[in-house]
């Protein structure tokens, strides 16, 4: 599946939270940072957004989501660390 990046807008579809929901989750741990696109733009990858509505859908509490934002941020910084080496 290719790493499609979704902007606010289909976050807000797929996940059914406000935009100010997904900003606070942000900030509670909750939810992961959205990239950085250039400018004042913002998306965030589809696989998160899946990932994160599948721990809720699956009735995770909160700690266990935080740990899955640390384990999904943490895997994006390594594949970035692993694009930055090739080039």
């Amino acid at each position: 599946m290719p790493n499609t990046l979704l902007r606010l807008p289909a976050v807000k579809a797929r996940s059914g939270l406000s935009r100010s929901t997904v900003y606070l989750r942000i900030r509670q741990g909750l939810w992961t940072h959205p990239v950085n696109l250039g400018g004042r733009a913002v998306a965030w990858p589809a696989s998160d957004v899946e990932a994160l509505n599948a721990a809720r859908i699956a009735g995770q509490t909160d700690e266990q989501v935080r740990a899955l934002v640390r384990r999904l941020e943490a895997a994006r910084m390594k594949a970035a660390g692993a694009t930055g080496a090739a080039e």
